[in-house]
């Protein structure tokens, strides 16, 4: 039960919790150990509250999951957890993540409890509808990003960034929905019934469009921003976004994978060492020039 109880939580997606530290990178304190220390705090609070909501939205999907041919083998529908254990394991995890939150910085308790609720909204209705549903995680990305700029009080993190996190999350939400829907097939709705409004071909479009918005807000980002460097030397990561945006491309429609996004980032090895050559990149325009 604790084997299932520690997969329900879902620590591998505790990777999307990562953008809580782009405040602290792009603030240029990542090596103030104080501030560092800090945001560590917040992400591992974060990731706490992340695991009630997976939690919770387990709950709300036995039914669907049991149907799936992937999602069936999850804790709750297999049956190797009771869903009371469940329950209160989420509501555990809540009564601790919010009193800890006000301790380190009471504007992140605002913030995650406004994803809390945001995302259990979602849970009950808002994933059923279509475009809303995306819009809706790429708001929890967002979040994650204000959590850390919270942590910190950052006065001059660009908005830009906020901007880009909304791209790369409806790029990465839409992909989910396309690959899902190619491997759902005719059965979709049934399994998620908000596939129920998609079509491949239309999901292609919307991944065209924000895939191309993206690439054209990085590259403005990296020049115009108020606080990269002035001289221009963060557009060395540009070539980084380009490959990493195309190969999820690639993954999404030629090896058909995508359904999981944080799977295919901890198994795709070019995938990786692009986010990794980006990220040392980054760290040496802001650090060493």
């Amino acid at each position: 039960m604790f084997k299932a109880l520690i997969k329900i939580m879902r620590p591998r997606q505790w990777t999307k919790n990562a953008f809580v530290l782009l405040a602290l990178v792009f603030s240029e304190q990542l090596f103030i150990l104080p501030a560092a220390l800090h945001t560590l705090a917040g992400l591992v609070l974060f990731c706490l509250m992340s695991s009630a909501v997976y939690i919770f939205n387990d709950l709300a999907d036995i039914e669907a999951d049991r149907l799936h041919p992937d999602k069936k083998n999850r804790p709750l529908p297999s049956g190797q957890l009771p869903a009371g254990v469940a329950w209160i394991a989420g509501i555990l995890l809540v009564a601790v993540a919010l009193p800890l939150s006000y301790l380190l910085e009471p504007a992140l308790t605002a913030i995650l409890a406004s994803y809390f609720l945001v995302m259990l909204v979602y849970s009950k209705w808002l994933k059923h509808i279509p475009i809303l549903d995306v819009l809706i995680i790429a708001t929890g990305f967002v979040l994650r990003v204000q959590a850390g700029v919270a942590l910190l009080q950052v006065e001059r993190f660009s908005p830009w960034l906020y901007v880009l996190m909304t791209l790369l999350a409806l790029y990465l939400g839409f992909g989910k929905r396309r690959a899902e829907l190619a491997m759902l097939n005719t059965n979709a709705g049934a399994h998620r019934r908000v596939l129920d409004g998609y079509t491949i071909p239309l999901l292609d479009q919307y991944i065209t469009i924000v895939s191309g918005t993206t690439i054209v807000a990085y590259s403005l980002y990296t020049f115009t921003a108020p606080n990269v460097p002035p001289n221009h030397t963060m557009m060395l990561t540009i070539p980084f976004v380009f490959y990493a945006i195309f190969r999820y491309l690639y993954i999404t429609q030629f090896k058909h994978g995508g359904g999981a996004p944080e799977e295919v980032l901890l198994s795709d090895r070019p995938l990786q060492i692009s986010i990794l050559l980006w990220g040392l990149t980054v760290l040496v325009v802001f650090y060493l020039l």
